[in-house]
């Protein structure tokens, strides 16, 4: 990564003259400016996929902005745009809601952008299939990650670009409706009620996320933090078999990772099955599939909660760094199960470095391409990067150095070589080699010894 990139992801002023756009997604975010807050105002109809939202976007611009864009699907039907209480010309083309305020806005100037909006929407297709939000059978979620925020309300998609939401959603009075953060209010109106739920930890747009389904809410634990279940009542004969460990998953990780990173978690469970969970910030999502009484999803579940810290709290700042989400996700996958008294997590690191071996890769983890930057062993390879790092520098200095990781980073932005930098303070002998043989070079090197 260029210096003025790594910068950047430390100030995070994403939109000052020295950032730039995403390369693995360079449609996606925008330049000149930077949200802080996102108010959601969303009524949706479950039986006609209809969603009609009011978004109010608190912006400080960062040059003298004479126009300036939002990315917003072309599913979405814009009706109305102001900044600062005054109406303003627009268009919508090719995925951009470009607005052109009344005077221009000089450096370091405070918007109100009002965007008033409606339609059917409808997952955006990419390189990565179909992501963002997606119609059930009954009700709805969104799987945002990396560029579905915009499928759903006018956004700065870019994981760089973290702000506070208050998300308030209206839905038929029979449905349960989810979104980030913690639920403030509940308003029952006749056949609606409005969900409104403030998210105050900063979140990256591809976090946000709501659902809606026929769900009922199961409490799990009250310490250390409220964990929650939110499932159709016909799978809650299977919650304990599957979701049984959750807690003693909560509590193993704040002694492996730190605090507990928000004031509650959740899981949902989808009446539809779902090919993969779905990470957000302060719950995840599951498919039926995954709470069918046989506890063959244990790992996920680790997995998805992993994200809490790893992604969540602590996001990459450039999406080819991805590895500091799913390699420590993973490698969470594997310690739990030497925890719960399975596979060791060296045993499971063996395991997968022999499928690594087995099938070569041409790419560096550091820089693996947007096409492969969820492939499979991305995720390994992030893992075994990590024990190779544990292994070197042992068992006391590896664990304090997560929890000085997601501590020092707590809701902020972060590079591969913040890790690398971070890291060089718990070993007692250089790492140069080590990052150079994992990280970047694509051969895999010879299994890590202590």
């Amino acid at each position: 990564m260029r210096g003025k990139s790594v910068k950047a992801s430390r100030q995070p002023l994403l939109g000052s003259p020295a950032d730039e756009l995403d390369p693995y997604l360079p449609d996606n975010g925008n330049l000149g400016y930077r949200i802080s807050r996102y108010d959601l105002e969303l009524e949706y109809k479950v039986a006609s996929n209809r969603l009609e939202g009011t978004a109010t976007l608190t912006a400080t611009s960062y040059v003298a902005l004479q126009r300036f864009t939002l990315d917003l699907a072309q599913t979405l039907s814009v009706s109305r745009v102001t900044v600062d209480n005054r109406r303003v010309r627009y268009s919508h083309r090719n995925k951009k809601l470009a607005i052109t305020p009344v005077a221009p806005t000089p450096p370091g100037g405070a918007m109100t952008i009002v965007v008033r909006y409606h339609g059917s929407p409808r997952p955006i297709r990419g390189a990565w299939g179909e992501v963002g939000w997606e119609e059930l059978t009954e009700g709805a979620l969104c799987a945002n990650q990396p560029n579905g925020a915009a499928s759903w309300f006018p956004c700065d998609d870019h994981p760089l670009a973290k702000a506070t939401y208050r998300i308030a959603i209206t839905t038929d009075s029979p449905y349960y409706a989810l979104a980030n953060g913690v639920l403030e209010s509940k308003r029952v109106r006749a056949a609606q009620t409005t969900w409104v739920y403030q998210q105050v930890e900063p979140m990256s747009t591809y976090l946000a996320s709501i659902q809606v389904g026929p769900y009922k809410k199961v409490s799990l634990a009250t310490k250390p933090i409220p964990v929650d279940a939110v499932l159709p009542p016909r799978l809650t004969r299977n919650l304990d078999i599957d979701f049984g460990r959750q807690v003693e998953m909560v509590e193993a990780f704040v002694e492996m990772f730190g605090p507990y990173p928000f004031p509650r978690y959740t899981v949902v469970i989808a009446d539809d099955p779902l090919e993969i969970p779905i990470e957000a910030q302060s719950f995840s999502t599951f498919g039926a599939n995954h709470c069918d009484g046989t506890s063959r999803s244990e790992r996920l579940v680790a997995h998805e909660l992993a994200h809490q810290w790893f992604g969540n709290s602590v996001t990459l700042a450039r999406w080819r760094d991805i590895w500091l989400h799913e390699g420590f996700a993973c490698y969470a996958e594997w310690l739990w199960s030497q925890r719960s008294g399975g596979r060791s997590a060296d045993e499971w690191a063996r395991h997968y470095y022999a499928k690594l071996a087995a099938s070569p890769v041409r790419v560096t983890l550091a820089d693996p391409g947007p096409r492969k930057m969820f492939d499979d062993w991305v995720y390994k390879r992030g893992a075994i990067t990590l024990h190779a790092l544990r292994l070197t520098i042992g068992d006391g200095n590896f664990f304090a150095l997560l929890h000085r990781w997601t501590d020092k980073y707590r809701y902020g932005s972060v590079t591969t070589e913040d890790f690398i930098a971070l890291a060089a303070n718990f070993s007692p002998a250089p790492l140069q080699d080590l990052w150079q043989r994992w990280l970047f070079t694509p051969e895999l090197p010879a299994y890590p010894t202590p």
